[in-house]
């Protein structure tokens, strides 16, 4: 399957694409798309974990020996399981949250959606993500499966990218060009 997204190209879309294909192969999309995402969230919320999976100067033993006891922990099993090990044997454990988004994206363009990355200055409420969701939805004509961030560094605003559009309405790019048409002036 051929796409033009950029977050499917690449060394990360084609493994991402493999597990995708298996995935389909055993009617498993959601219940490895699933255990991707409690994967992706204990990445966030361990940096440890995040630095383990990043760095190349861990064995690769010790890698999957970490990565065994967290998928028994999570209760990933299975074609996930593998497909862990099989990057971490290729060495390819550091693109892992590459792959896991790889495959949030085909798996919601296989149901007819699209993925948002937001970044905002404050985390969303429940209310914020349902409004955005409705306006993205007018926009495109499809679901939006929305992946939230926080970057305090925006100081207000929104930064939504959707496969290669982005809209940056953050007060850091406002501010920015304002400085810049200052010194224009000057």
């Amino acid at each position: 399957m051929a796409t033009t997204d950029q977050t499917v190209s690449g060394v990360t879309g084609r493994y991402a694409q493999a597990l995708f294909d298996l995935a389909g192969e055993e009617n498993g999309v959601e219940r490895i798309g699933a255990e991707l995402a409690s994967l992706k969230q204990a990445l966030l919320d361990s940096p440890e974990l995040s630095r383990m999976v990043r760095s190349p100067t861990f064995k690769v033993a010790d890698q999957t020996a970490a990565l065994d006891a967290i998928a028994a922990k999570a209760k990933i099993a299975g074609t996930t399981l593998n497909f862990l090990r099989l990057i971490a044997r290729n060495r390819r454990l550091s693109q892992l949250s590459g792959m896991i988004s790889a495959f949030e994206t085909l798996a919601a363009t296989a149901k007819g959606e699209m993925t948002a990355d937001v970044v905002s200055a404050e985390k969303l409420s429940a209310q914020q993500i349902k409004d955005l969701k409705a306006a993205l939805k007018d926009t495109t004509g499809r679901d939006v499966t929305l992946n939230a961030s926080v970057d305090k560094s925006l100081l207000g605003g929104l930064v939504v990218r959707m496969g290669s559009r982005m809209m940056d309405n953050s007060l850091k790019t406002k501010l920015a060009n304002l400085k810049i048409a200052m010194k224009g002036t000057a």
